[in-house]
């Protein structure tokens, strides 16, 4: 009899949608990989709703708050149920940016120059020299995130700001967009994404014509390795497991080779048709299928 795998998406995250369409998509792949799957949109009664489906194993295909901050790991865990991605711990760190940017500056991973502050101390003032980028200190998705220009005169958080009372501001490093995947601990690649708007923010992310995407980005050999060896390291540093993306600015404003920054390692990567980790896998001649069955048959508890 195959194994029965239940694929958790939804939620109540700000990156819902994102999630219920990673979820579909990996519960189609799992299936025609010959697997027996229930799929979960994930609510309060999730604990109930596990253990009347009782599966073998759990894609966790959750996006955002719970579902990648080692809540729902932590829950897991207590069910014995073996799932997909990283662990509680990596999860937690992963989330919560500026934990991340200390442990990543401890190993040597450059970060852009940055200060956790209060919603009301950046509406008082600028934190930083302009330009710089302001994001709530625990999402994912690019919610929340604004690149605050000399001579803006809105204020750095609007009325609708819904992410917290901490902000995390950045200084805004120019140059490109880079993102690695990293599959049990090794880096697949490095693609370049240039939005067309500018800005690489939820809307480019998820909207198909909205940006484009170079895969292998074309940068300096270097700079290609280094942005790989980094990546690695921060998978490792974080204690990760699975698969996750590094996101990456790199500034070759002065020339090749740049200076590359981490600004933060997704433990949750998305698998959209957009998605980044599935075009830099199919690259090295994984396919979607593939890297989806592989990550169910990589599922474990303490992870």
């Amino acid at each position: 009899m195959s194994r029965h795998v239940a694929v958790l998406m939804g939620g109540w995250s700000a990156e819902r949608e994102v999630s219920l369409v990673t979820g579909a998509a990996c519960a189609q792949a799992l299936r025609d990989g010959g697997y027996r799957v229930s799929e979960i949109d994930a609510d309060r009664a999730l604990a109930r709703r596990l253990a009347e489906t009782s599966p073998d194993v759990v894609f966790n295909a959750l996006h955002g708050p719970f579902g990648e901050d080692g809540c729902v790991q932590g829950l897991l865990e207590l069910l014995a149920l073996p799932y997909t991605h990283s662990g509680v711990r990596a999860s937690a760190l992963a989330m919560y940016k500026p934990t991340a940017r200390q442990l990543f500056e401890t190993v040597g991973i450059p970060c852009p120059t940055g200060v956790v502050s209060s919603v009301d101390a950046v509406r008082a003032g600028d934190p930083l020299a302009r330009p710089y980028v302001v994001k709530p200190v625990a999402e994912g998705s690019t919610c929340g995130v604004r690149v605050v220009e000399a001579g803006d005169n809105r204020s750095p958080i609007g009325d609708d700001w819904d992410y917290g009372d901490e902000v995390l501001a950045e200084s805004f490093v120019p140059g490109r967009e880079l993102s690695i995947a990293v599959m049990d601990g090794r880096a697949l690649g490095v693609v370049e994404i240039r939005a067309h708007s500018g800005f690489y923010d939820y809307e480019a992310k998820y909207t198909d014509g909205k940006a484009t995407h170079f895969m292998p980005a074309p940068i300096h050999e270097d700079a290609y390795a280094e942005a790989m060896r980094l990546s690695e390291l921060a998978h490792a540093v974080l204690g990760c497991s699975g698969v996750s993306r590094a996101d990456m600015r790199y500034d070759d404003t002065d020339g090749e080779p740049g200076r590359l920054f981490m600004l933060e390692v997704n433990t949750q990567p998305g698998m959209t048709p957009l998605s980044l980790v599935p075009e830099i896998a199919a690259h090295q001649g994984i396919s979607f299928q593939e890297l989806v069955c592989w990550l169910v048959e990589d599922a474990g508890c303490q992870r």
